[in-house]
């Protein structure tokens, strides 16, 4: 059996790209528990193993895409369930909802009005603008905001997952850098930026932090959906 032979009786099972994707993650945890630094982030290094090994055994994209496309199916409802968490903080919410709210509002004016600049800065049409515009929200509602103002999704999705797991390799730094003591600052900090790839690093640094770093990923959702026409 020759390698294209290999490679598509590997891709004829959903089962393929699935178990890809978990096995690749798993060796990213191993790698981040052994060297202990945010820029091994497990999902970075998931990435990375899955393209080269598509790349080695010449399997196309299409192929693994049946298994992955289950796995991204789940992010919604994953997304979702951080509802849970963010609950049990409802009513320090109750308590400080103006400055949520405000700082979720600067947020997406300082994500969408900095990749509009940028963009024209570099030259770059409004296709691949409006298609980076939605790069600090989840990844469901990033791909409703491109399709709505006829953007490239597979640009829109790809700037979501580098944001994101930017954002939860040097979330931790900055907070440090920055000397952020409040929970509630760091949490929608990170959530407003790098929603819940980042809100994943903030449910490990402490539970409030989680808890608003889940509220910036719907709020400055619902934000960047109403801005996001006004600035292209």
């Amino acid at each position: 059996m020759n390698l294209s032979e290999t490679a598509a009786y590997l891709t004829s099972s959903p089962f393929f790209g699935i178990t890809l994707s978990i096995l690749c993650y798993e060796l990213g945890c191993a790698v981040n528990r052994r060297l202990k630094t945010p820029v091994a982030n497990p999902l970075l290094i998931a990435v990375v193993l899955v393209i080269l090994l598509l790349k080695a055994l010449k399997i196309p994209y299409e192929g693994y895409n049946q298994g992955g496309a289950v796995i991204s199916m789940l992010l919604a409802p994953a997304t979702a369930s951080l509802a849970v968490n963010i609950y049990s903080q409802l009513e320090r919410l109750k308590q400080q909802l103006l400055p949520i709210l405000a700082g979720a509002a600067a947020g997406t004016v300082a994500s969408v009005g900095c990749i509009v600049l940028l963009c024209k800065a570099f030259g770059l049409d409004r296709t691949l603008t409006v298609s980076l515009v939605p790069k600090s929200v989840t990844t469901p509602i990033a791909m409703g905001i491109s399709e709505q103002l006829d953007g490239v999704v597979p640009v829109t999705v790809a700037a979501v997952v580098v944001t994101g797991i930017l954002g939860a390799a040097f979330a931790p730094v900055l907070i440090k850098v920055f000397r952020i003591k409040d929970p509630v600052a760091a949490g929608l900090g990170i959530g407003a930026c790098s929603h819940a790839l980042g809100t994943s690093k903030a449910l490990e640094i402490g539970e409030i932090e989680g808890a608003m770093s889940g509220i910036a990923i719907g709020v400055v959702g619902l934000f960047t959906v109403i801005l996001a026409p006004l600035f292209v």
